[in-house]
């Protein structure tokens, strides 16, 4: 049986290779404040409560840039959103939904897959009450978390083998096999 995959969404700087490295209780990705860091997706097995899934970090989604950098990121993350079993959306809550951010929401609506809203940057109980805010996005309640401190991490891991499928539409390895680790053929590599 193949792993479900699980891959994380959002716009530039809004924490997700933070919430990738807490999720796998390691530093398996690059965290810097400087956006653009990310640029190719990153797969790594995870596991929570027995089920078993991969997840996936990606860059900055800038759906509408012509910036050279910013369209080879974003289709790096289309393949992530298009092999992928279920979506995070990660939004910065400190900053609230931005109009790239209804964008990136938009988008994902139309690829019926199972979307778990995120609100990233919610340090205590008081920012908490300030992710209904996202709601205007239409991903229903959002889950809030601080991927700096691991607060609420165990909710969302929850939240995701709920809604994780018996079996995945696609294995990862194959398509690495493929296209290698960073989504180059190994023809373009060399």
């Amino acid at each position: 049986m193949s792993r479900p995959i699980v891959a994380i969404i959002g716009r530039p700087n809004v924490g997700k290779s933070t919430l990738f490295n807490r999720l796998l209780k390691k530093r398996a990705a690059i965290v810097d404040d400087e956006p653009g860091v990310t640029r190719d997706r990153n797969y790594a097995p995870c596991d929570w409560s027995g089920k078993s899934f991969y997840l996936v970090d990606t860059g900055g989604f800038v759906p509408a840039s012509k910036n050279q950098i910013e369209k080879m990121v974003r289709a790096q993350v289309e393949v992530a959103v298009s092999e992928s079993d279920v979506i995070l959306f990660l939004v910065d809550n400190k900053v609230g939904a931005q109009e790239i951010d209804l964008q990136i929401a938009k988008r994902l609506k139309r690829t019926k897959k199972t979307v778990i809203l995120v609100a990233n940057k919610v340090d205590n109980e008081k920012e908490e009450t300030d992710v209904h805010l996202l709601n205007r996005l239409g991903l229903g309640t959002p889950v809030a978390v601080s991927a700096e401190t691991g607060r609420n991490i165990g909710e969302l891991l929850d939240r995701v083998t709920e809604v994780l499928p018996e079996t995945a539409a696609e294995e990862v390895e194959e398509e690495q096999a493929k296209t290698g680790r960073n989504g180059k053929t190994e023809k373009e590599e060399t």
